[in-house]
């Protein structure tokens, strides 16, 4: 049976070439399958005289096309992406077309007919702030906690896109697509305001509506104290 493919694995593959005998990479945290990450974060450590960017280099040659390091930084030993990381930018991708766009479609999601953007963009404020969102997603850890502080959630127009951006200290399993699932939901006259409200008060109240397709979700950055 073959081996599933995977971003960390073909990572470490490539790492291998260059002589590094770690267990596994770590990284600043993990993605639902179908998603995209443009500003992952991983660690590892391995044994290189030459400078960063000639790493870098060296990296991509063993890599393939759909998967790219951007920058190799040295970082202080005990460096760990995950629990070091202070916040985590997400962003969602809604392409506004009546028409089919394969090229686009890879990135986005297609909606037609589109849906209110001022009603959307008011659902987006509602989840500002530190609280439970358990009614929008489960801990990464069985047992823990669903407590998130989102400092930014704000719909931006691009073009004939709709672009949904998150940013939280850390996100719940599938909170963003849950979460642009139920602002499209609204967007659309399916559901109300006050459902989502009613949700957002109460986390033990599951939100069971649409969940955006993973395509057109991407994690843009993570961040880091300077």
């Amino acid at each position: 049976m073959a081996t599933e493919r995977t971003v960390q694995g073909v990572i470490e593959a490539a790492l291998s070439e260059l002589g590094w005998r770690e267990s596994s990479i770590r990284a600043a945290g993990r993605t639902d399958r179908g998603v995209h990450a443009r500003g992952q974060v991983v660690s590892y450590s391995l044994s290189w005289s030459r400078e960063p960017d000639r790493l870098t280099a060296a990296l991509n040659a063993h890599l393939p096309q759909d998967v790219a390091v951007r920058r190799t930084e040295v970082v202080p030993a005990g460096f760990r992406p995950r629990f070091g990381a202070i916040r985590r930018r997400y962003v969602y991708r809604l392409l506004m077309d009546p028409a089919p766009d394969p090229l686009k479609e890879r990135t986005a999601w297609r909606v037609w007919p589109a849906p209110d953007f001022d009603r959307m963009r008011t659902v987006a404020d509602l989840f500002i702030g530190k609280r439970d969102f358990g009614a929008f997603g489960k801990a990464p850890i069985p047992g823990g906690h669903t407590v998130r502080a989102v400092s930014k959630s704000e719909w931006v127009r691009e073009g004939t896109d709709l672009c949904l951006i998150l940013e939280a200290d850390a996100f719940l399993f599938r909170m963003v697509r849950r979460v642009v699932g139920a602002n499209l939901q609204v967007g659309c006259g399916e559901k109300e305001i006050e459902d989502i409200e009613r949700s957002l008060s109460d986390p033990t109240q599951k939100w069971v509506g649409r969940l955006a397709p993973a395509k057109g979700l991407c994690l843009e950055a993570v961040y880091y104290e300077a």
